[in-house]
């Protein structure tokens, strides 16, 4: 039988200390009732000795030390799991939010789950298909790998995010192919946005959604990330499905961090944030990856918007450390009208390599892939020079780079946010683009591959390799 306690000592904010406690542990979950009978949930968040400091789930108004009173459940905040969540929309906190039935559990699992050994971690090395030029033929995503995405304030995340869960699969194995959605701190019109966008596409049959609102209580936007790794570990490696997990928006989660952290007076970090702060983010990443022995996987996509568009601010830095790269969204392309703004040059994929290539996309990826950034990179320099200097200052050769990036960032970047794009149309698309420059300037490209896959392929079948 559960202890009943009355010794309730104080309430601060989100914060109230219990005294006189036994047996209580970290992250247990607690439920006070109210002299009215009303019943408000809580989290233990600290255990000195007999004293347990708790957080609050729901607002402190009408808490009555005196008359109210607490009991501990003897467990932590627990996800109901069945093949069943597919195709559903929960809460911050599991609960189901769209008017459908309850889930008949096949088991509960812990929502802090458990750090992946890696000793069992397997080599990510499979391509996953977005759709997306920018990233499919440049910053290639690789199964079981974790690729944040770094907005700013009012640039278009949520669209590029609801086109990845949309588009996003494993080529030659879709029907195993899952997407794990969870929206932490946005506004109810971004909430509708996805839930909409997801029905009407038909995605929502394969994706699972959490929604934890701005209104919501600091600690359900916590445990709202945990939630939806919870149910992607549960379909990857119990169900075998490959799981794309999209969590927007990271930095939300933070500043909830740093609002408890702040409540129970703990020493600040940098701008703020708690010292844990890097820890904490990676206990949330690491849950990703690919497990020896099966054949599931979970691909992580975070999404953070940028505090003042910086790079170097806590939030995304930290988050650098522990992933495998990064897709940057730029103002200035946003400014120009493309859809999505990626800003290719600065981005980058780690494990780019290991997912490209014969067998996976094609033979003459990584070749183009190179030459494409490189005459990208020149193209821009161009350009910047002739803004100086006047385009009389170009040679005929910078003034075919100039062109390039244009006609790059119009036709090869702005896709829009219903175009699906297969990886042998990016990959035609960057020969198409590279067709502009002379054929002498195609260095990073292997002469087999011109010949056989160039535009004029059969004008240059003389070329010398």
């Amino acid at each position: 039988m559960l202890k009943e306690y009355r010794s309730i000592a104080e309430v601060a904010g989100p914060l109230m200390l219990v005294r006189n406690v036994e047996g209580v542990t970290y992250n247990e979950l607690g439920e006070i009732e109210l002299a009215n009978g009303e019943i408000r949930r809580c989290k233990v968040l600290e255990v000195d000795g007999s004293n347990a400091l708790v957080q609050l789930f729901e607002n402190a108004a009408g808490i009555n030390i005196a008359t109210s009173k607490v009991r501990f459940l003897g467990r932590s905040l627990e996800l109901a799991v069945s093949p069943d969540i597919l195709g559903r929309v929960f809460d911050g906190l599991g609960n189901p939010i769209d008017g459908g039935p309850p889930i008949i559990p096949e088991k509960r699992l812990d929502i802090n789950g458990l750090p992946m050994n890696p000793a069992a971690r397997d080599y990510p090395n499979e391509f996953i298909q977005t759709g997306i030029s920018a990233i499919d033929g440049l910053n290639t995503l690789v199964r079981g790998q974790k690729l944040p995405i770094f907005s700013g304030s009012g640039l278009p995340h949520a669209q590029l995010a609801a086109q990845i869960a949309r588009q996003a699969k494993v080529l030659g194995s879709e029907g195993k192919f899952a997407v794990v959605f969870a929206a932490v701190g946005i506004t109810f019109e971004e909430a509708d946005f996805f839930i909409t966008d997801f029905r009407k596409t038909g995605a929502i049959d394969r994706a699972v959604l959490f929604m934890n609102l701005a209104n919501d209580p600091a600690v359900e936007r916590i445990a709202t990330p945990r939630m939806a790794l919870t149910a992607a570990e549960y379909l990857a490696f119990e169900q075998n499905m490959h799981v794309l997990v999209i969590i927007t928006d990271i930095t939300n989660y933070a500043e909830a961090l740093r609002e408890v952290s702040a409540a129970r007076k703990e020493v600040p970090g940098r701008r703020g944030y708690p010292g844990y702060l890097y820890t904490d983010l990676a206990t949330l990443y690491e849950r990703a990856g690919r497990m020896r022995g099966k054949e599931g996987s979970i691909t992580l996509i975070p999404i953070l918007t940028m505090p003042e568009d910086d790079k170097t601010h806590p939030i995304p830095d930290l988050t650098g450390y522990i992933t495998e790269g990064q897709i940057i969204l730029s103002r200035e392309l946003h400014k120009k009208g493309l859809t999505p703004p990626i800003d290719v040059l600065p981005s980058l994929s780690r494990l780019k390599d290991k997912g490209i290539g014969a067998g996976k996309t094609r033979e003459d990826h990584a070749n183009t892939m190179n030459q494409l950034f490189a005459a990208y990179a020149r193209g821009k320099e161009a350009k910047e020079l002739a803004s100086i200097l006047g385009e009389a200052a170009l040679t005929d050769v910078d003034k075919l780079y100039a062109k390039f990036a244009d006609e790059f960032e119009r036709r090869y970047v702005s896709q829009g946010y219903n175009t699906d794009r297969s990886i042998i149309e990016t990959l035609e698309l960057g020969w198409e683009l590279l067709d502009i420059l002379p054929v002498s300037e195609l260095k990073r490209i292997k002469t087999e591959y011109i010949k056989k896959y160039h535009p004029r392929k059969d004008e240059l079948q003389d070329l010398e390799g």
